[in-house]
C-alpha cells in the first residue's frame, strides 16, 4: 500500500482475486471508488493518469466537508466527464 495521503494503491494479488471471483460469479466490474479526505470529490491528476478502463465509473467521496459529497465520473483518454448519481431509498 502507498504510504501517502496523495496516492492510493491496491494490492495486485487482492485485485486479481477480486476480478477472478467476479468472473466466477458472473459479476461485471463497473468501476471503482475511493475517498478524498482533504479535497473535493473530483479526480486528481493521479486519479486521471491511473484510470485503467474508460468504461468504468469512478466514484469519489469527499470527506473534506460535512455532509460528505459523493460524485461519479467517466475518464476517457484523460478527459474527465461528470455523470449523474442517483441515490435509491
Amino acid at each position: 500500500m502507498a504510504d501517502s495521503a496523495k496516492v492510493y494503491e491496491i494490492d495486485p494479488g487482492v485485485l486479481l482475486r477480486a476480478f477472478r471471483r467476479a468472473d466466477e460469479e458472473g459479476i461485471d466490474v463497473l468501476g471503482v471508488f475511493h475517498s478524498h479526505t482533504h479535497s473535493e470529490a473530483y479526480p486528481s491528476p493521479t486519479d486521471v493518469r491511473q484510470a485503467p478502463d474508460p468504461s468504468w465509473h469512478y466514484v469519489i467521496v469527499s470527506l473534506r466537508d460535512s455532509p460528505a459529497e459523493l460524485l461519479s465520473y467517466r475518464v476517457v483518454n484523460e478527459v474527465v466527464t461528470p455523470e449523474p448519481v442517483r441515490f435509491l431509498n
